[in-house]
């Protein structure tokens, strides 16, 4: 099997695409979703979080909530306002915010390459949200949420991605978060051959958000094994170049000092950091430098670098933290489980960090440096996992604009 392929997807009509795209499943909970589909009746939403065609008190898991996502779905289908490819093609996805792009290739990757590793992982999963997207797929027959995958930067494939943009897009539509999503059709043969070679010749893939998923996809296919279906054997993916990709902080804050006075707290960390207090926000500029938020002080701290390992996951700045600080002197040795800790994407500025302490519902923040694409590729080939929270990817991906058909 190549490790992708092209593929007939299942997409809005282009004059509705404005209508039918959403946000991802999982950034949203369903309060947040029924106000974004409020007058919508073609949101994706609508099929990604279906609770919010049923009562309020329903289960999300409810197996209520997968029928109605399937019936949705279908409804979609017969209004014409979704319609399916005539033939197997490769996609471009264009993603613009805030004056970064990226452009990548939408195609489904072999779940036996992903089996084998060659689709890499960096994030352990959960079964409950396993089993939430694998009743997802079964209800819909549907894969309905790309896997976001990269792939070391390549002149000839970045090439023939950015040339197809040169044409006018079929889809291209301002969401409501300002995002810009361009979508363009690949169809000629000798490209789509290319785009296979090319992609097959490489060594590996690399997950960046959507673990889930594509676990998901991998436990659905060894059910349809032997069914004569080859579409269960691949996952919806967009697979961007490295270079293009942007990773945002993924911030600490802590409810509580662990019984430390200030001053005794300050004591504590010089031992591995030097600290120097700063007049505005610290916006860590550099790998092994740290922004802490005490009491309306921001320090700059940094790491000796003496403390630094080879080791790809350990010299991980959220790593570094919590094995230097978090660990030791705020007494969290598991941020899955402990209640006092929580994680701030840096889509919402350092000033969401600030009014959590300010507000005193929080006692320290912490703002980090962004991992990078080298550092997450650098521990998935070494087959190991990041800490949670360790990257947060932007801009994110829209549910609806792509999806892939089982049957």
């Amino acid at each position: 099997m190549p490790l992708i392929r092209p593929f007939a997807a299942l997409r809005p009509v282009p004059e509705h695409a404005a209508d039918v795209i959403a946000p991802p499943y999982d950034v949203l909970n369903s309060a947040e979703a029924r106000l974004r589909a409020h007058g919508r009746p073609w949101s994706f939403l609508h099929i990604s979080k279906a609770e919010i065609d049923l009562a309020e008190d329903i289960d999300p898991y409810d197996a209520a909530v997968y029928a109605k996502s399937a019936e949705n779905l279908a409804n979609m289908i017969d209004q014409r306002i979704l319609m399916r490819e005539q033939k197997d093609c490769y996609y471009v996805y264009r993603l613009i915010m805030d004056g970064h792009s990226q452009t990548g290739l939408v195609a489904v990757a072999s779940v036996a390459a992903y089996d084998k590793n060659r689709v890499r992982k960096h994030e352990f999963t959960r079964p409950a949200k396993e089993d939430d997207r694998v009743r997802q797929i079964e209800a819909l027959n549907a894969q309905t949420g790309p896997v976001l995958l990269a792939y070391r930067s390549q002149p000839d494939i970045d090439a023939i991605l950015e040339n197809v943009t040169k044409a006018e897009p079929l889809v291209d539509v301002t969401a409501d978060d300002g995002v810009q999503h361009s979508f363009w059709v690949i169809d000629e043969e000798a490209t789509i051959r290319k785009l296979t070679e090319g992609f097959d010749a490489m060594k590996a893939i690399y997950i960046a958000d959507g673990h889930h998923r594509s676990a998901a996809a991998s436990r659905v296919a060894k059910v349809k094994a032997g069914d004569g279906n080859q579409n269960s054997d691949y996952f919806l993916s967009v697979i961007y170049p490295h270079k293009q990709m942007k990773i945002l902080d993924y911030n600490r804050i802590i409810n509580d000092l662990n019984g430390l006075s200030r001053d005794d707290f300050i004591n504590a960390i010089e031992a591995s950091f030097v600290i120097t207090a700063e007049d505005a926000a610290v916006k860590p500029g550099a790998s092994g430098e740290f922004g802490m938020y005490l009491e309306g002080q921001w320090y700059r701290l940094k790491i000796s670098p003496s403390l630094i390992p080879d080791d790809p996951v350990r010299r991980l700045d959220v790593s570094l933290l919590a094995t230097h600080l978090i660990e030791p002197v705020l007494g969290i040795l598991d941020p899955r489980t402990d209640a006092r800790i929580d994680f701030v994407g840096g889509i919402r500025g350092l000033e969401e960090l600030e009014r959590r302490i300010d507000s005193g519902e929080m006692a320290v923040a912490f703002s980090l440096f962004p991992t990078s694409m080298e550092a997450l590729m650098a521990v998935a080939d070494a087959n190991e996992v990041m800490p949670p929270k360790s990257t947060w990817f932007e801009p994110k991906l829209a549910d609806g604009l792509v999806s892939h058909v089982l049957d």
